[in-house]
């Protein structure tokens, strides 16, 4: 498995913000946002550590945290993402959340693992990101209450689309939904402001915290 960083942290977004949480975040990507904060891991020549299951889980275990991320990139485009998977799972104090891009199928990791100590964090990409094209639906119905999705919005527009597609999939009713601004084009007071002209119950405003911490572009947090 190609991995570009590994690190302990605190989760910036997600279910469990500001809880600590070890990271593992692997090479590449099948999409290419306009706003991606991370595009240094997917090109061609990015350096890596090839490491097995077997060594990811062993770091993992040796940091004393309960709570792993697996972050790309795409994490669930490695080959042997189930067995990394299985080998965290069988830790019962584990607790793994895969952040994953909603462009790649999530039924057969959902159809294998019934665990709450696993949660996906499925973006849906909006206009913005210039891949909303790649959106896999069929995602939708897979998640359950643990799950989230994330609406990383740059505009108005953005936000419109969101809106039409929580209503669509009826998400609040299914699992946890996040909006995100895309750091320096949209304020969050504008998403505020759109949250209660349209009453969006169940949605919650969330700003990367590891960004408000740290320069947003230092790695390694």
């Amino acid at each position: 498995m190609k991995v570009v960083e590994k690190f302990i942290s605190i989760n910036g977004e997600g279910t469990r913000a500001g809880e600590l949480a070890v990271f593992i975040r692997f090479k590449g990507c099948n999409l290419n946002c306009s706003y991606c904060d991370t595009k240094w891991a997917n090109e061609t020549d990015c350096t890596y550590e090839e490491m097995s299951p077997e060594d990811i889980c062993e770091y993992v275990i040796g940091t004393g945290v309960k709570n792993v991320t697996l972050t790309g990139g795409e994490p669930l485009l490695q080959q042997d993402i189930l067995l990394l998977i299985d080998h965290l799972l069988n830790k019962s104090d584990m607790r793994v959340e895969i952040e994953t891009n909603g462009a790649v199928d999530i039924v057969p990791i959902a159809n294998t693992f019934d665990s709450e100590r696993l949660v996906f964090t499925m973006d849906y990409k909006l206009p913005s990101s210039g891949c909303e094209k790649k959106m896999m639906f069929s995602n939708m119905d897979i998640l359950r209450k643990q799950d989230t999705v994330k609406f990383v919005s740059g505009s108005i527009e953005d936000l419109e689309c969101a809106r039409e597609i929580i209503e669509e999939y009826h998400l609040t009713e299914k699992c946890h939904v996040y909006f995100s601004p895309v750091f320096g084009s949209i304020e969050p007071v504008q998403i505020v402001d759109y949250m209660i002209k349209h009453k969006m119950n169940n949605v919650r405003l969330q700003i990367q915290m590891h960004k408000v911490i740290w320069n947003p572009e230092q790695r390694g947090v």
